[in-house]
Order: structure tokens, then C-alpha cells, then sequence
């Protein structure tokens, strides 16, 4: 959260050249922090001079594996960036196991060309990251729910918990779905991962203090339930927890990419006219999100 006396300031740009073109260059220790939307539930951040990678999907691998089926995961948008063209990364945060979120076909291919890139992810899902990502077993740094751990220079993580419809743990009561403070630069950034409203969920948020919440809107359905598709909170369910925690803005996502689990992004803008207090902005790709901190008067 940014520190007494300051306040953070949202500035939305064209990002005026392909997102490749920008991560070809190392992130610049400059102030404040730079977020893209990579599809789905994936961003890049960068802050102080670091590059962090949250729930990347940037290849086709669930096309291939539910060709044919009754719920076939064609993309509705191709990836902003291939993984080969992400440029320096130093942390990849994984919230869960679902392939979008968790995906090999983005992971291995980072994993082989960073050797120093460490791998977030539930320490519930710790196996699972290994063999999804290929990497050596220090380099998959496993997390819990109410866990915060400073893993490089100026920017901590902290674990809060998911729930994917339901909070699920394993046999060791460790939580498979979290999500992610990141806190960087006096901004604090709250990626939610996959979730429902759930009993604490607003005091645990409120907790953090966060500057912005990344929240998945695409909603839920007996339908889908019933398909063993879980879903997520509604774009209203979204705006109703940042104002319960006191979160300025709200990037809403987990939209425009399958076609049988999305909402309109007509039905996100007309949410943001009537958001007020809270910014609703819909995630956009070719756009830099920019939090400075600036002082206030006084």
C-alpha cells in the first residue's frame, strides 16, 4: 500500500509499438510500477527494475487437449507475446494447477531459457510444478495461504486464499488455489486468482491494503459446475468486494478467451459506469497500466 502522505496515480497509455518490442528491452529501474494483461488471468509486471510473470498462458496447449470435445478451448485471441519473446523475467507466480493458469507449454520453454527463473507456486501443487515447468526443485518456491516472503530486491509476496467455488486443501490442510500481493515500489498489487466470495475472503484482502485488485469476472453456472468447469466471480461480485475492502481500482479479467466460459467486455463497461467508488477497468492487451506514487498536499 503506498505509504502516508502519498497516494497512487493510474495512468492508462497506448503502448505504441508490440508488446515483444517493449520486453526486449530490460525493465528500467525506474519509480513506480508497469503492468500488461497477457490474456486470461496472465500479467507482466515490472517494478524496480524486475520483470514478474502472474498465471501466464501463452501457448494452445488446452486446444489440443480438448479438440472435439464438448467444451473445446479454441482461442478467441491469439497470445499478446510467445514465450520466447518475454525477454528477462526473475519470478514466474502461479495461483493454481488449471493448465490457464499453470501452463507448460508457457513454463517449460522460460524455464529452459532463464536458468536463475524461480517458479511461485501453492505448496500444495509443488509436484505439480515440477513436472510442469521442468526446472530443479530449488528453483519451485512453494507458498501457503497467509504466507509473505521478500523474494528479490524490494518486492515481497504475499499468499492469501482461493476459492476456485470451493477453498480446497490437501491432506496437509494446505490450500491448492491462492492468490498474490505483490508489494513493490509502495504500490501493492492484489492478483486474486480463481475465485468465488467466500466466508473471510474480505477481511483477509482488506489485510493487504491494496492499491489495485486483479479479478477475474467470467462468472459461473450450473452448467458449467455440473461439466467440472469451475467458476468465478461475476463482474458485480468483483466491484461489491473492492468496495468492501476499499480497493481504489479494479482490473477485471479471465474474459475473451474461450468461448463457452466468458463474458461480454460490453457487460464489464457498462459495470464500470456504475462502479463508483471503485475504477472498473477492463483488461486490455496493448496497453501499459503505470501506478506512480505521487505526494500529496499537505
Amino acid at each position: 500500500m503506498t505509504r502516508l502522505g502519498q497516494a497512487p496515480e493510474l495512468e492508462i497509455s497506448a503502448l505504441g509499438e508490440s508488446l515483444a518490442a517493449r520486453l526486449s528491452r530490460s525493465p528500467a529501474a525506474t519509480a513506480g510500477v508497469d503492468l500488461f494483461w497477457l490474456g486470461q488471468a496472465g500479467f507482466l509486471l515490472e517494478a524496480a527494475g524486475r520483470r514478474i510473470l502472474i498465471d501466464p498462458y501463452l501457448s494452445d496447449s488446452l486446444g489440443a487437449k480438448y479438440a472435439g470435445s464438448a467444451t473445446p478451448h479454441d482461442r478467441m485471441m491469439a497470445p499478446p507475446v510467445l514465450p520466447d519473446a518475454l525477454g528477462p523475467v526473475d519470478l514466474v507466480l502461479c495461483t493454481h494447477r488449471h493448465t490457464d493458469h499453470m501452463d507448460p507449454g508457457t513454463l517449460r520453454p522460460l524455464g529452459a531459457r532463464l536458468p536463475d527463473l524461480r517458479f511461485v507456486a501453492p505448496a500444495a501443487e509443488r509436484a505439480e510444478a515440477l513436472a510442469r515447468t521442468g526446472v530443479p526443485a530449488d528453483r519451485i518456491v512453494p507458498m501457503e495461504a497467509g504466507q509473505r516472503r521478500e523474494l528479490l530486491p524490494g518486492i515481497a509476496i504475499a499468499a492469501v486464499r482461493a476459492a476456485h467455488e470451493t477453498l480446497e486443501t490437501d491432506a496437509d490442510g494446505r490450500h491448492r488455489f491462492l492468490g498474490y500481493a505483490i508489494e513493490a515500489d509502495g504500490v501493492t498489487v492484489f492478483h486474486s486468482g480463481d475465485t468465488v466470495p467466500f466466508l473471510g475472503q474480505i477481511e483477509e484482502v482488506a489485510a493487504l491494503r491494496a492499491d489495485v485488485a486483479l479479478l477475474p469476472v467470467n462468472g459461473r453456472s450450473p452448467a458449467l459446475s455440473a461439466a467440472g468447469i469451475a467458476g468465478n466471480m461475476s463482474v458485480g461480485e468483483a466491484v461489491s468486494l473492492a468496495r468492501a475492502t476499499r480497493i481504489p481500482v479494479v482490473i477485471a479479467h479471465h474474459y475473451g478467451l474461450f468461448g463457452f466460459n466468458t463474458v461480454a467486455p460490453e457487460a464489464i463497461d457498462a459495470a464500470a459506469a456504475m462502479a463508483a467508488p471503485v475504477r472498473l477497468e477492463r483488461a486490455r492487451t496493448a496497453v501499459r497500466y503505470h501506478w506512480a506514487r505521487r505526494a500529496t498536499p499537505g
